[in-house]
């Protein structure tokens, strides 16, 4: 069979697919009579750190979108609940629009990407553009813009995830493979396509762009390392934040020295996840210091790690994060991951879905009094940078909103069948228009979760810890 006919057939199984799960069904969303949100994020609470879960819990609580980033389980329940096309791709996970960014490439290009796959697992394509759609209503909405530009703004998104999809069903595999958005790039082509006037009227914009992108430049690891370090009595040792940041040494109950032994240990077994030639450059550094950290809203409470790592040349050092990786979210709910190691589950699905990856990336597996924990492993910070949402305006968070689901259409692309898929979404914007109205419909509850949060708080169902 050549690989023509072999393209015709995937795309004739996309059409079969529609004809039992019909584009406008993507609008449809009902609530179960026994949904439990406030329950299920309680359920979350058993492994990770007690005294950090209230800190999730009152991050939560922000905002709706706060919680919403938060709320990846209860989307997965309620998304199993839902028709589905069973195209399957590797999934994101949690693909809102904090979960997209840029950072440097093995090449020391800027790359933008997704840059969040705690979650990661196969499953049916819609999944990640439903929670990826929502998330810009809850956005948007929590920037104040009207319902007319939040629906704008998710169109946007969604028209750019399939029209994208179908540009890579006509490309060879390699090419969609090779495909990345390079941010000066992008930016420097949104400059050229504007009039005199269109550049006269965005200069603040296009300015603010620029500064953004000269500061992720100096957010390297040596930046890292000049933050969240310091020299103590002639050697280097992390800073201490409590109770975000905690360095061995300040733990209670614990012998430093024995657990930096062990993590030694932990990164020598870390190291055999490398290729060959980033072994050896490891092999160049030693652990000096760790701290224990607290990282993002839906991950708080997961054991999270610093690893300071020096060489033997004076003043070079290198960060990286070792991240607990529990069961995906979506373990309930979508298909079983093939790797025992959850980090290993982590680390395969990012560098299936990425065009390219923190040539650190890794995994490990810990033997703790609590038992087996799973870690990946990648440096702290390499020329990171995420859009400010709050400070998004219509205009600006619609070009963000093409570029995700540019992205979010190129992972899918490499890791799915994106002749089926580009054939199922077709060239009509009937799945545009029917994920925009569920994604209406899932932000208002959203917002009825996010106030059952606040009331199980109230009544002491819930404990939370604000401000932190």
């Amino acid at each position: 069979m050549g690989e023509q006919s072999s393209a015709e057939e995937r795309a004739a199984r996309g059409k079969a697919v529609r004809k039992q799960v019909p584009l406008e069904s993507h609008a449809e969303f009902r609530v179960s009579a026994s949904r439990d949100p406030v329950g299920l994020l309680t359920g979350q609470a058993e492994g990770r750190v007690p005294e950090l879960v209230p800190i999730r819990h009152g991050r939560m609580l922000v905002s709706p979108f706060s919680f919403y980033r938060g709320a990846a389980l209860i989307m997965a329940a309620d998304l199993a609940q839902t028709a589905a096309t069973g195209l399957s791709v590797q999934l994101c996970g949690d693909a809102h629009l904090s979960n997209f960014g840029a950072y440097a490439s093995p090449e020391r290009r800027l790359v933008f990407d997704i840059n969040d796959f705690d979650e990661t697992l196969p499953g049916s394509f819609e999944w990640d553009v439903k929670r990826l759609a929502t998330s810009f209503v809850v956005a948007g909405r929590d920037n104040g813009f009207s319902a007319k530009r939040c629906r704008s703004v998710v169109l946007d998104a969604v028209r750019s995830y399939r029209e994208t999809m179908r540009e890579f069903a006509g490309q060879p595999i390699l090419a969609v493979w090779y495909a990345r958005l390079d941010i000066e790039d992008v930016v420097a082509h949104y400059r050229a396509t504007l009039s005199s006037a269109e550049r006269k009227r965005r200069k603040a914009d296009l300015k603010a762009a620029e500064a953004q992108l000269a500061k992720a430049h100096t957010r390297d690891n040596l930046q890292a390392i000049g933050k969240l370090t310091t020299v103590v009595d002639g050697s280097r040792r992390i800073v201490s934040d409590p109770p975000l940041v905690v360095p061995v040494a300040d733990l209670a109950s614990v012998d430093s020295a024995v657990v930096l032994d062990r993590l030694q240990e932990l990164v020598t077994g870390y190291r055999d996840t490398l290729q060959a030639d980033r072994r050896h450059l490891l092999d160049h550094f030693r652990l000096t210091d760790a701290a224990h950290k607290v990282v993002g809203v839906g991950s708080v409470g997961t054991r999270a790690w610093i690893l300071l790592l020096e060489a033997t040349v004076e003043d070079e050092a290198l960060l990286l994060q070792a991240k607990q990786a529990g069961p995906s979210a979506l373990t309930d709910y979508a298909a079983p991951s093939e790797h025992v190691n959850q980090g290993e589950r982590v680390v395969v699905g990012q560098r299936l879905m990425q065009a390219a990856s923190d040539i650190f990336l890794g995994w490990l597996r810990a033997e703790t009094a609590d038992g087996e924990q799973d870690y990946y492993v990648r440096q702290l910070r390499d020329w990171k940078m995420s859009a400010d949402i709050e400070d998004l305006n219509p205009e600006a968070m619609k070009l963000y909103a093409r570029l995700c689901g540019w992205t979010l259409a190129r992972a899918h692309a490499r890791s799915g069948d994106r002749f089926a898929i580009a054939s199922y979404l077709g060239k009509s914007d009937r799945f545009d228009h029917a994920v925009t109205d569920f994604a209406t419909t899932y932000a208002d509850q959203n917002d009825r979760d996010h106030t059952a949060l606040a009331n199980a708080v109230t009544t002491g169902r819930v404990q939370a810890h604000t401000g932190v």
